[in-house]
């Protein structure tokens, strides 16, 4: 090979890096100009979108209702929840804001909730954003205590409660949880013995670990209570009578016109607790309480009055899944609500991170700190997976309206897992994400008055009630492995496990050591590459359970082998989820009419894709599913994702669609962010 000339090695070196900064959009480097010098973010793309647009995309009619409790409290800023407050102010406060809702603003969320649940939940989330303390009294009130009431009870419990529920006259409680038995109600203690000669049941509490504990609205305000507890009847064959399992109660705890406690309840408060103060959680024990036979929530069984027991469903077992069944909106409005608060999070952190600049090149300006690679890579996923979420419990939310609607038995079993799984995975990643926001607007992310400390103490207890995480990803779990045994048995798989059907001959053939190897970016952006990721890895993660679990179950029984497996289990079940965010994602994206909408949408879906398929590279790895040439290709592609993403940052938490008096952080308003913090602390 002839030697070249040192002009032709400079041209050949500065074609190269040309076309290399063509392949990233980013500014073709001058020749008398040095790579180190350059910064990447100075010139970037573009995307023509708009945030109306896309914000209509997102919320679509339901936009009008979250408009009209914004504007209510735009009209009352002495509602607005000050930085500092005590417990006992916080909750007055909480209790004013819902009056205020319900009895000015003529808001009633019980219809709503009856009627139309995507709107229930939508009024939930603007609800949670002004304080999650009034999001979480408005849950109890209409969901959990209204929602008992009208989905447990038959039409005379309807008539009776309905008004005062619904005009705030009559407050209540749910009344499930004890000191002993939070996640396993089975095993709850509380018991409900029906007395023939007076025709009442009594209500007591056993024993100390019996005691109902953490229940909202009970330590202040409430005056009746949704009590679960053991139906014992009068038998003459057993002394303790017979037990006919758990069963739902209306009991009155206060008098309606003193608001003191009635005969035989005793209440008490659990005081302070690391967030939520607005709401007053107190713990009951019940003394030889008696309430009217009629205050059986009877839609599951029912009492007559001398003593005969009867229902439609012919076990303890299938009458509590029923019951626990009709109790699934809560977990649904956890998982929705966990998306504002992340929205909130993000839009607070990107557009402090645009304003702040730091550093920079040698004698030129400073640059936003969003123009760092790290910051990007902090944020940017996360933007990208507060999209992804939102249609997700969206899509959930619509799962759910039509279940209540048809009452069919393979649409309560598939909401009752995506509603547990969904709640586990969102409210578990967006309680991370607070501190990574925290930690990424520095030390102003530290002051309570930007939220997120305030954020993160409120919602930390999003993955405990209404399940454990933990223990609702082994509900996913335990549901995927039924379904995988059914379908060797000639079954079929409910609905949103479908691709579950051809996976097995499919995804678990070995890895096609082509497609293992390919690397560009039309391959890498593919949704079909993405969606058989994910799904693949699923796949294996399900049928290596199944065995593990068969092995294990010989030797050890079935708790122990479960128990052994725990751990594999946990990731199958996030696997699961994450499969079924995206693939609603691509569907999304796919069905947005816009051009410039749908290119944004489907860069946030790729990112959000690719992003996880890093995060787990070891898995893909160890079974030759992505070579190491591609993997590589995969991580330098999701740093390029984020750094495209952040051309357009603004407009995506624009589109979020939070009012700066709702968000309430000086650091993360639209603009005059310095005035709003300096002002603050009096200058």
């Amino acid at each position: 090979m002839e030697k070249q000339s040192a002009s032709e090695g400079k041209e050949i070196v500065e074609r190269r890096i040309e076309r290399l900064c063509s392949h990233l959009r980013a500014q073709a480097l001058a020749k008398e100009q040095q790579l180190v010098t350059v910064s990447c973010a100075k010139v970037m793309v573009k995307f023509p979108v708009s945030s109306v647009v896309l914000a209509d995309y997102m919320k679509g009619k339901h936009k009008s209702l979250q408009e009209k409790v914004f504007q209510y409290f735009r009209e009352h800023p002495e509602l607005q929840t000050p930085v500092e407050i005590s417990k006992d102010e916080h909750r007055e406060l909480t209790m004013r804001q819902l009056l205020g809702l319900v009895r000015e603003a003529g808001i009633r969320p019980l219809k709503y909730l009856q009627e139309d649940p995507v709107q229930y939940f939508s009024l939930s989330e603007a609800a949670g954003s002004i304080d999650l303390s009034l999001g979480i009294k408005l849950g109890v009130q209409f969901s959990l205590w209204g929602g008992s009431v009208m989905n447990l009870g038959t039409q005379r419990h309807r008539d009776k409660y309905y008004a005062g529920i619904d005009n705030l006259d009559y407050l209540g409680c749910f009344a499930m949880t004890e000191l002993h038995h939070g996640s396993n109600v089975q095993g709850i203690q509380t018991t409900a013995t029906f007395d023939v000669s007076t025709d009442e049941f009594v209500i007591n509490t056993p024993n100390e670990g019996a005691t109902k504990w953490w229940i909202g609205n009970a330590a202040v305000h409430g005056k009746f209570a949704t009590v679960f507890a053991r139906l014992i009847l009068p038998s003459e064959e057993c002394n303790d009578g017979l037990d006919m399992g758990i069963h739902a109660f209306i009991v009155p705890i206060r008098d309606l016109d003193s608001h003191e406690p009635l005969p035989g309840v005793e209440i008490r408060d659990c005081g302070y607790k690391v967030g939520l103060n607005g709401v007053d959680n107190g713990a009951l024990r019940f003394h030889s309480v008696r309430i009217p036979r009629e205050n059986l929530l009877n839609r599951f069984g029912d009492v007559s009055r001398d003593g005969q027991y009867t229902s439609s469903l012919p076990t303890i077992n299938k009458r509590f899944a029923a019951t626990l069944g009709e109790l699934v909106g809560g977990r649904v409005g956890l998982a929705y609500g966990s998306v504002g608060v992340l929205k909130m999070a993000v839009t607070i952190a990107v557009r402090y991170s645009l304003l702040r600049q730091q550093f920079g090149p040698p004698k030129q300006p400073e640059i936003s700190i969003l123009d760092y690679q790290s910051q990007q890579q902090k944020l940017m996923p996360m933007l990208a997976s507060a999209y992804a979420f939102h249609f997700a419990t969206v899509y959930l939310v619509g799962k759910y309206s039509d279940m209540k609607k048809s009452q069919d038995e393979e649409e309560i079993a598939d909401v009752h897992a995506l509603s547990a799984g969904l709640k586990a995975y969102v409210t578990s990643y967006t309680a991370k994400s607070l501190n990574t926001c925290r930690e990424a607007c520095g030390g102003h992310g530290y002051a309570s008055v930007n939220r997120f400390g305030i954020l993160r103490n409120d919602h930390d207890i999003f993955q405990t009630f209404e399940g454990d995480n933990t223990v609702l990803l082994q509900q996913v779990a335990g549901d995927l492995l039924k379904q995988y045994k059914a379908k060797f048995q000639g079954g079929t798989f409910n609905v949103t496990w479908n691709y579950l059907r051809d996976m097995m001959s499919t995804y678990l053939s070995e890895a096609n050591p082509v497609i293992a190897r390919r690397e560009g970016e039309d391959h890498l952006r593919d949704p079909k590459f993405q969606l058989d990721a994910f799904r693949y890895r699923t796949s294996r993660l399900l049928h290596s359970a199944a065995l593990r679990l068969r092995k294990h179950s010989k030797t050890l029984g079935s708790f122990e082998a479960w128990n052994r497996c725990l751990n594999h289990l946990l990731i199958l079940a996030e696997s699961h989820i994450e499969s079924v965010i995206l693939a609603r994602f691509i569907e999304v994206v796919n069905s947005c009419k816009d051009r410039n909408a749908r290119a944004v949408l489907k860069l946030l879906c790729d990112l959000y894709a690719l992003e996880r398929i890093w995060n787990d590279i070891g898995s893909y790895r160890n079974v030759d599913y992505v070579a190491p040439n591609k993997a590589k290709a995969i991580l330098r592609l999701t740093e390029y994702l984020s750094f495209e993403v952040r051309s357009v940052a603004r407009e995506l938490v624009d589109a979020l669609g939070i009012p700066d008096f709702v968000l309430r952080a000086p650091i993360g308003m639209q603009s005059g962010q310095y005035t709003e913090y300096t002002q603050f602390v009096g200058f």
